[in-house]
């Protein structure tokens, strides 16, 4: 079976979807929910050729592989060349609708950044510390602590809140604490990961570990050096690179 190809052509919050023959935009109804007839999807993602009969221009923005059940489809992101969509689908709605295509609702859930949070912990001796972790994507590797934001969390609080979670230390971060902000995708899945992360300097000597044992297997200081070489994230590598010195 040929591998099926469509575009995810998105602007402003609003995404390109036509029907079963190809025309398009369509839009879909927020919460509406399957039919009982079972007559499933009405509305999909198009086609190059649809995109192309359409007279939309657009930019490539990156490709990846899409695997629901025993069917893949190579989903492309691409930038259009347009003002704005007015009668293009708003992507929440996409999501919301049982009658749109399961891999466009897929691609505009893959398309949905996540936020992590992390922090830059550094002693009076210049040395950062890094957590060997047991669970997530750094299975068994060094990074710096923090993790995922909550719903409607600041990046500062989720970094002291993952930090105590994890380290069972308190910290502080406001407006004077040096801070990077990174992105990238790192996988063939196509999501991307925005990472907030802070510089946070302490005295080691007045901490008091209490390590989160089911997450975190050990806690070190590094020299810069030594940490540099030894992060496995590339955020965690930007931050020390660029935080440190």
């Amino acid at each position: 079976m040929a591998l099926e190809t469509y575009l995810h052509l998105e602007h402003d919050g609003k995404l390109l979807l036509v029907d079963s023959e190809g025309n398009g935009p369509q839009v879909p109804i927020k919460g509406r929910l399957p039919s009982k007839e079972g007559n499933g999807w009405i509305f999909r993602l198009p086609t190059e050729s649809e995109v192309k009969k359409m007279n939309i221009e657009w930019e490539l923005k990156g490709k990846y592989n899409l695997d629901i059940g025993e069917s893949s489809t190579l989903i492309i992101m691409g930038q259009p060349k347009i003002q704005w969509p007015e009668n293009w689908a708003w992507k929440d709605d996409v999501i919301s609708d049982s009658y749109v295509h399961p891999a466009a609702r897929e691609s505009v859930y893959r398309s949905i950044h996540r936020l992590v949070s992390k922090v830059v912990i550094q002693n009076q001796k210049e040395k950062v510390l890094l957590a060997k972790v047991k669970r997530g994507h750094f299975t068994g590797c060094w990074t710096l602590p923090g993790g995922y934001l909550d719903h409607n969390e600041d990046p500062t609080i989720g970094a002291i809140r993952e930090t105590m979670e994890e380290l069972g230390i308190g910290i502080k971060i406001d407006d004077t604490n040096t801070s990077i902000v990174s992105q990238r995708i790192f996988n063939d899945r196509g999501i991307s990961f925005v990472s907030f992360t802070y510089l946070v300097k302490v005295d080691s000597n007045k901490l008091k570990f209490d390590l989160k044992t089911d997450e975190i297997e050990e806690i070190k200081w590094f020299d810069r050096k030594e940490a540099i070489k030894s992060a496995s994230s590339w955020f965690d590598l930007q931050a020390i690179q660029k935080l440190t010195k």
